[in-house]
């Protein structure tokens, strides 16, 4: 199902001009655009905006949270459990803000603030942010992801996603065609594919490679979004970049 820009500000409450500078950032773009122009989103979208809505929730600038949720090796899943464990974080906090409110109306002069102290909600944050930066090729490989996603624009956005499509769709029809993994033609594409995260987003090492292969196996979220361009690609894929590596 397909909603208009307005039916997704109505359904969640972010607001039209909002979603339209999350477009225009490219933290999350229309699945379409109609001939007249109209954005429509997808329930795709509509996942990856609850995403966005529980890092601001969490207090997470929208620039980290772009470069979050756009690297090649976004885990929904884990980064779902570290939200939780935030969110429960913010719950204790604020029943204890209770708490200290009710012993104020029942005349009980408590001169506690340790309720207000927001220390461990920001160390698990920058716990999280930390994480994110050294898994996937350390310090470097995320400073230089930053930098070149910093200024990306909606048409650098579309130009990458165009190119991603290109690239699973080479890899489909080589599936298509019963071309083993170790095909020449094959290993051309992991070559493009790594060429491609090189290029837009950090220096994809044959170790990087590796780590994304595997998970584009492991991680059904990575697997099922492979494999809307073929069944089973995500699996091709990752014995191409065995065979690459």
């Amino acid at each position: 199902m397909n909603y208009t820009v307005k039916q997704v500000a109505d359904k969640t409450g972010i607001s039209v001009r909002t979603l339209h500078y999350y477009d225009e950032i490219g933290l999350l773009r229309p699945s379409s655009v109609t001939d007249a122009g109209y954005r429509l989103y997808d329930e795709d979208c509509l996942e990856r905006l609850q995403q966005i809505m529980f890092f601001r929730e969490l207090g997470f600038p929208l620039k980290d949270i772009i470069g979050f949720i756009n690297r090649p090796e976004f885990n929904k899943h884990e980064t779902l459990k570290k939200q939780r464990e935030l969110l429960l974080l913010r719950r204790e906090r604020l029943d204890g803000l209770i708490a200290l409110v009710d012993k104020a109306l029942k005349g009980e002069n408590d001169m506690s603030f340790k309720e207000f102290d927001m220390t461990e909600i920001e160390n698990i944050k920058k716990k999280y942010a930390d994480e994110v930066q050294e898994r996937w090729g350390g310090t470097q490989a995320f400073e230089e992801s930053q930098k070149k996603t910093a200024d990306y624009k909606k048409s650098d956005w579309e130009r990458i996603s165009k190119g991603t499509d290109r690239i699973f769709s080479d890899f489909a029809a080589h599936m298509k065609a019963n071309r083993p993994p170790s095909d020449p033609e094959v290993q051309k594409t992991v070559a493009d594919w790594q060429s491609n995260i090189s290029k837009n987003f950090y220096n994809c090492t044959n170790e990087i490679l590796a780590g994304l292969g595997a998970m584009y196996v492991n991680d059904r979220r990575f697997t099922d979004n492979i494999d809307k361009y073929a069944d089973g690609l995500a699996s091709y894929i990752s014995q191409a970049i065995e065979a690459y590596i």
